[in-house]
């Protein structure tokens, strides 16, 4: 899957209210369905609690689609049993399901096979004071599943922090959440029918999707599928990458040449509708590409063809897109050798973009 377009989003969003009654908070906001008799769900301050004092509740949505996304922030005030599902995706075809486990520092991620994930510290066992766990389930029109924990990809060292499975075999199409055993308060539920998004697809915040992931994260990708000449060739996908950390400590690490991008600023000046439910937003991306040599002439000119290739590729693909996907203006700074010992070199490239959004699904 890919980031998440415009005209893909959250399609259900429960923020701890009725189920049943979405419909008045945020635009294309689909309500979920009573699945079953169980009747032991209510407000509990401002989260939606679903007891087992009878048959629980599972709430659901029929999509018409073959890959979801379901993000879900929940806290037990008493521990599920081993096997129950709180989180179900079906596509017709494949089926995955996020159970507990009977304790309070695992979760199971089930499909053809099932793998567990663990650490989790979902509450103390003898008073429940839980707090709340961020499960992302995902499940793509092929049948893979993963399971992500607190939004994240990969830990501190790089390592990677989800789980994933094949799907079993499927029903229906159907997405559900609940419980029928302990009790368990739901925070948040939301739920996407546009595709099977990771935490860098498509966020929580349409605001961070918005800014973040369909203009920084999106340009990460378009250069690293870049066919152009260097950066096809001279250019590591895995050294194309968002600066987060551009310290020398980690520029260090990263393989030469390098390309990190960075979301400098963004503003809307002016709203182009009243209420502002249509907006332009100007963004600053800057593009540091790095090389190394002995040679600092070589790496000077190996930095220039890289970043010629940047400019290309994005002002072929994102800046001539009339009043959707503008590149407004630009600028690049040419690094030159100050110091003897000096051997890596650095040009800047800054580009502001101007972006039309719909602000209604919020």
């Amino acid at each position: 899957m890919s980031i998440a377009t415009t005209t893909e989003y959250w399609t259900s969003r429960m923020n701890g209210g009725d189920p049943s009654n979405l419909t008045g908070y945020g635009q294309d906001n689909a309500s979920f369905t009573l699945t079953g008799t169980g009747s032991d769900g209510s407000v509990v301050g401002e989260s939606w609690q679903i007891a087992s004092v009878g048959s629980g509740q599972y709430w659901s949505v029929t999509p018409t689609t073959n890959a979801y996304t379901m993000v879900a922030c929940f806290k037990f005030t008493s521990s599920p049993s081993d096997t129950t599902v709180l989180m179900e995706l079906d596509n017709g075809t494949h089926k995955a399901q996020v159970q507990a486990t009977g304790d309070l520092q695992t979760l199971r991620l089930v499909g053809a096979t099932s793998v567990t994930i663990t650490d989790l510290d979902l509450g103390e066992a003898d008073t429940f004071e839980s707090v709340p766990i961020m499960v992302r389930l995902t499940l793509s029109a092929t049948g893979v599943a993963t399971m992500y924990c607190r939004e994240i990809i990969e830990d501190d060292t790089g390592t990677t922090n989800y789980l994933q499975v094949t799907g079993s075999t499927g029903s229906s199409k159907t997405v559900k959440w609940g419980n029928d055993s302990g009790t368990v308060l739901w925070n948040n539920v939301y739920l996407s029918t546009f595709g099977d998004f990771s935490p860098d697809e498509l966020s929580t915040s349409p605001f961070v999707t918005d800014s973040l992931m369909r203009m920084a994260l999106s340009i990460v990708e378009l250069l690293r599928d870049s066919r152009r000449f260097y950066l096809k060739n001279q250019v590591d996908d895995a050294s194309i990458l968002y600066g987060y950390d551009i310290s020398s400590q980690m520029i260090s690490r990263i393989p030469q040449p390098s390309v990190h991008v960075i979301l400098r600023k963004l503003d809307s000046p002016d709203f182009t509708t009243l209420g502002g439910t249509r907006i332009e937003q100007n963004y600053t991306v800057l593009l540091f590409i790095t090389t190394r040599g002995t040679d600092y002439k070589n790496a000077y000119r190996m930095g220039l063809e890289i970043a010629g290739d940047c400019f290309d590729e994005l002002y072929t693909n994102t800046g001539l897109k009339g009043n959707t996907d503008s590149l407004t203006n630009y600028e690049i700074n040419f690094d030159t050798k100050m110091d003897d010992d000096e051997v890596v070199c650095v040009h800047r490239l800054e580009i502001t973009y101007m972006r039309r959004l719909n602000m209604l699904h919020r």
